[in-house]
């Protein structure tokens, strides 16, 4: 069976001469003791019938409350370790990082325990200089800082 596709963005801004990205730290226990390594762009299953930058933007606005009202351009295709592929797009904007607002989801926690516990889908964004996110991000997603910066450069 084929890996379910995700879509997410990656945005960026200019901030005293450097291009920063917002990056989200997941929710959950999974995610709850991880720091390197364990950043991500906001992300999400494409659903039947949406288009790949539709979903992306739709995650964008669950995860962190923020509803972008500009085109997403297409930045690449990403293969999570875990076989999901992420079509990524990015965005130039702006948002407060420490006032971002995500939904929830629920979990079987402890595992095998029978208790469904709710969990914030997205515990923290941060900006990040392109060399932090290099070191911060999920390993997976690290073409995607590589080529917003060939996009910027192009």
């Amino acid at each position: 069976m084929p890996q379910p596709l995700s879509a997410g963005i990656l945005l960026f801004r200019q901030q005293d001469g450097e291009t920063q990205v917002l990056l989200i730290k997941p929710g959950g226990p999974y995610w709850r003791n991880k720091h390197v390594g364990a950043w991500m762009i906001p992300k999400g299953v494409v659903e039947p019938g949406e288009r790949p930058a539709e979903a992306a933007l739709r995650e964008f606005a669950e995860e962190t409350g923020t509803e972008l009202d500009t085109i997403p351009f297409p930045l690449a295709v990403v293969r999570q370790a875990g076989g999901k592929f992420v079509d990524a797009f990015a965005v130039e904007g702006d948002l407060d990082a420490a006032a971002i607002c995500s939904n929830d989801f629920e979990l079987e926690w402890p595992p095998r325990s029978g208790r469904m516990e709710r969990f914030p889908e997205v515990v923290e964004a941060r900006w990040m200089s392109l060399s932090q996110a290099r070191t911060m991000m999920l390993k997976s997603q690290l073409p995607l800082i590589d080529a917003l910066e060939a996009k910027l450069k192009g």
